[in-house]
């Protein structure tokens, strides 16, 4: 009898910015500066903590124009400063369907090279709403960053 190994979907998104790796590592790690982009489009950032050290934890809260709060929070993986960032994802509503991101900053000229990985997606359905969120997340930093 044959063993399927089920593989879980996952996304990649890269994508460059005209701003320094240590800039665009700081969007992702400092609170203050996560709230100023985080969530996809009309989505606006409520609240956010870190305890950037391995091991330590992140929440970011964001609300919906209809009301509606995303509570997403997990535990830092690997933190390599201005260079690598990997960190568990879960929702507060579905704390079981847990997912891993990992992010990479990669000098470019002036810029950086940014390759965001989500994997271990409970389904291809929750991959493919977090490719459109994380699209629309990304807009919004590159317009922080270069603000």
């Amino acid at each position: 009898m044959a063993t399927t190994l089920t593989v879980k979907p996952s996304l990649t998104i890269k994508r460059r910015f005209n701003a320094p790796p240590e800039k665009v590592f700081a969007a992702w790690t400092d609170p203050q500066k996560v709230m100023r982009w985080m969530g996809p489009g009309e989505i606006k950032a409520l609240h956010a903590e870190s305890d950037l050290r391995t091991g330590g934890r992140y929440r970011w809260v964001m609300r919906s124009p209809d009301g509606e709060d995303h509570d997403v929070s997990g535990v830092y993986r690997e933190i390599i400063p201005n260079e690598k960032l990997v960190f568990t994802w879960a929702w507060k509503s579905m704390p079981e369907r847990e997912s891993l991101v990992t992010l990479t900053f990669k000098r470019d000229g002036d810029g950086t090279l940014m390759t965001l990985m989500h994997e271990k997606f409970f389904d291809e359905d929750a991959r493919d709403r977090h490719q459109t969120g994380w699209t629309s997340a990304m807009e919004k930093l590159d317009k922080y960053l270069t603000a």
